[in-house]
């Protein structure tokens, strides 16, 4: 006699009465391999915290920046560093040149490290430091909040300001408290939750323009990030809630090319004209990589150089800049058991950094020239 079954897979019963919670396993989280506990907010926060001088460094930053939107400061804000981030003790030797240069240029140059930890794939592929941060298909996404954050709380030590991409729409808070300036990536610049997620954040933010270079969606997105949201998300408790925004006006357009580069005079201005017509300020920041470069990571220098002229013949709608740049130039794959080369990108190719510092003093330079004018 074979032994009664414990379920029926075909006809599911319920314990007690008719009403009982449906059993919808067979509906439910069918293709779910695991699922895995995610620390709060809150934990890592109190296990890392953010110190006086840090906060004043995140405070003073964003004002500053608030500052070159709203025409109070005359300086470039410049987003400089590696595509991704993928190793701590490189970052840091990156973050301490590029502390000495940014203060030596404070005069003309807000400058803000590029740390970031998340990776949109337009297919598949190694995802961040966040998502694997041992490299290896672990996803070990705890370790990954908390090596994130110590990275921060380090680059932030040492005086020098941090920018991200936000892609994740529960990551910001495990880390927004440590960022200066922030991006939207053109793959979510059209997409509604990140935009309510900018109309939340404390910090400015760059919306690209879209893959296709397409204006008109950083355009709206400027607009919806200006309103007044309400949304389900997490609180630093690790609690479902629901937000209501205020809305965030320390928003600007990012410019990173589409079918072309549209660095150049004519597509600034058709940018300012689309601006300009939905009654928002006419200003850009240029991305000197991606479609700017060609994805030809040397060009970048092309780039800056090209916008440098224009800002010191006098052109203001130009605000800023951003510069993938590591201690080595160029990149390399990510290959099982291979050792990687320190100091360069898995990613998208950098500049190196002997060919950072020139770019950054002729930005300075621009700006130095512009403000004689």
């Amino acid at each position: 006699m074979s032994p009664a079954r414990i379920d029926d897979p075909a006809h599911d019963h319920e314990a007690g009465s008719r009403d009982a919670t449906l059993d919808t396993t067979r509906i439910d989280d069918t293709r779910i391999a695991a699922v895995r506990a995610l620390v709060a907010p809150a934990v890592l926060l109190e296990e890392q915290p953010v110190t006086e001088a840090i906060e004043l460094l995140v405070e003073r930053t964003r004002d500053a920046i608030a500052g070159v939107l709203h025409g109070r400061d005359d300086r470039l804000v410049v987003v400089v560093g590696p595509c991704s981030i993928h190793d701590h003790d490189q970052a840091m030797d990156y973050a301490r040149r590029l502390k000495a240069k940014a203060d030596a240029l404070s005069d003309a140059l807000v400058v803000v490290m590029r740390v970031y930890f998340e990776k949109p794939r337009t297919t598949v592929g190694w995802k961040g430091y966040i998502n694997d941060p041992r490299l290896d298909g672990s996803f070990r996404i705890n370790e990954g909040l908390r090596r994130a954050r110590q990275l921060l709380l380090d680059i932030s030590a040492l005086g020098l300001p941090a920018g991200t991409e936000f892609l994740d729409l529960l990551s910001p808070q495990y880390l927004a408290d440590l960022i200066a300036w922030g991006a939207i990536g053109a793959r979510t610049t059209e997409s509604q939750s990140h935009r309510q997620l900018a109309s939340g954040l404390s910090c400015p933010i760059g919306f690209k323009n879209g893959t296709d270079g397409g204006v008109q969606i950083a355009a709206d997105a400027l607009q919806a990030a200006r309103a007044s949201h309400a949304f389900m998300g997490m609180t630093k408790m690790g609690v479902a809630a629901i937000f209501e925004t205020r809305g965030n006006d320390d928003c600007h357009v990012i410019l990173r090319g589409g079918r072309g580069p549209n660095y150049d005079a004519e597509h600034v201005e058709a940018a300012c004209a689309v601006l300009r017509k939905a009654g928002l300020r006419e200003q850009v920041m240029v991305d000197c990589s991606h479609a700017n470069s060609a994805k030809q990571h040397r060009r970048q220098i092309e780039v800056a150089a090209d916008v440098a002229r224009r800002i010191a013949a006098g052109d203001r709608r130009l605000i800023g800049l951003m510069v993938e740049s590591h201690l080595r130039e160029g990149r390399q794959d990510l290959v099982a058991g291979r050792a990687l080369e320190p100091g360069i990108s898995i990613t998208d190719a950098c500049l190196g950094w002997d060919d950072t510092v020139p770019v950054l003093q002729t930005l300075a330079d621009a700006v130095r020239a512009r403000r004689a004018r």
